[in-house]
């Protein structure tokens, strides 16, 4: 493993790092999320939902699942605001809550296409 062989701090730069660092509150809002995304089944889901919104029915298609165990993972990812859904009838259409969820996972695929590309 890499380790200085001396310890020694340059305090300007921890300094000027401490102070970009976001809130605690906002790096525990940023742990959940990725935790959300860490669950295989989630993380197919919302794969699955990156170009075309998908009912409930879909997704567990999809996920080789049961409805009622994608619902419980739909939630999951809804409450963490990683989705968001609209009703039409009887029917619950799930999709990404914003872009920046889309972006996120766009850029974890990237990042794994560039990582084997090498």
């Amino acid at each position: 493993m890499d380790i200085c062989k001396e310890k020694c701090i340059n305090e300007e730069k921890v300094h000027q790092t401490l102070e970009s660092l976001p809130p605690v509150e906002e790096i525990n809002q940023m742990v959940d999320i990725f935790k959300a995304l860490s669950d295989p089944t989630r993380l197919k889901i919302v794969l699955s939902l990156l170009e075309q919104e998908h009912c409930v029915c879909d997704i567990a298609v999809l996920c080789n699942q049961s409805d009622s165990a994608i619902s419980h993972q739909l939630r999951v990812l809804r409450t963490m605001k990683v989705l968001k859904n609209r009703r039409a009838g009887k029917i619950v259409y799930y999709s990404l809550d914003d872009e920046h969820v889309g972006a996120l996972i766009e850029m974890s695929l990237n990042h794994v296409d560039h990582a084997h590309s090498h």
